[in-house]
């Protein structure tokens, strides 16, 4: 009696996942996703709050300069204030089909870059104090920090997975980006769970 074979079955590949986009903000920038997205930022004073829906897979990031605006006006570049910058990010990732009330945050930055000693009222402590403040009126939790210190940052983060990564950036970097905190401020005069990596 033979034994029949049978006809092998070529295993079909699995489907290739998404090619991920990569997008850099600056100050002023905000970016929300849907499909898998690298946005990376660089930041010194400022602070970037990262925003994620864990169960739609929905994730953005700004990059803002100063908590309000002096006068409270709506300015061209109204997204270089936390207050603006915070609630155009909510609302452009509700408008993907995220749930506010699902909201989980990481927030990075607030570094006192500048030698010298940090005063109670320096741009730094002010954005730490209006992030924080702000997440807690919302009740959106903080899954992860990294605020304050004398650094500058980089910061990553992957709008698929809510995962996000920050690097300590050294003194020449940290140069760079003071320098393009305080041009941006020359140029508006009337306005006055982390892993770290190598």
């Amino acid at each position: 009696m033979t034994r029949q074979s049978r006809p092998l079955i070529s295993a079909r590949p699995a489907p290739a996942a998404p090619p991920r986009r990569d997008v850099t903000i600056i100050i002023g920038g905000v970016e929300a996703a849907k499909e898998p997205t690298l946005i990376r930022t660089l930041l010194g004073s400022c602070v970037a709050a990262c925003l994620y829906d864990p169960v739609m897979c929905i994730g953005g990031m700004n990059h803002f300069m100063l908590p309000y605006s002096r006068d409270g006006s709506q300015a061209e570049e109204a997204t270089r204030f936390g207050a603006h910058s915070m609630d155009l990010l909510i609302g452009m990732m509700m408008r993907l089909g995220a749930d506010r009330r699902r909201l989980l945050a990481k927030v990075f930055g607030a570094g006192h870059v500048l030698s010298g000693t940090a005063s109670a009222d320096s741009v730094p402590r002010r954005n730490m104090l209006f992030i924080r403040q702000y997440l807690a009126d919302e009740k959106i939790p903080v899954a992860g920090e990294d605020l304050g210190g004398r650094c500058a940052r980089m910061v990553q983060f992957f709008t698929d997975s809510g995962r996000a990564r920050v690097k300590q950036v050294e003194i020449d970097t940290a140069q760079l980006v003071l320098e393009q905190e305080k041009g941006q401020r020359r140029e508006q005069p009337e306005y006055g769970s982390v892993e770290l990596f190598d």
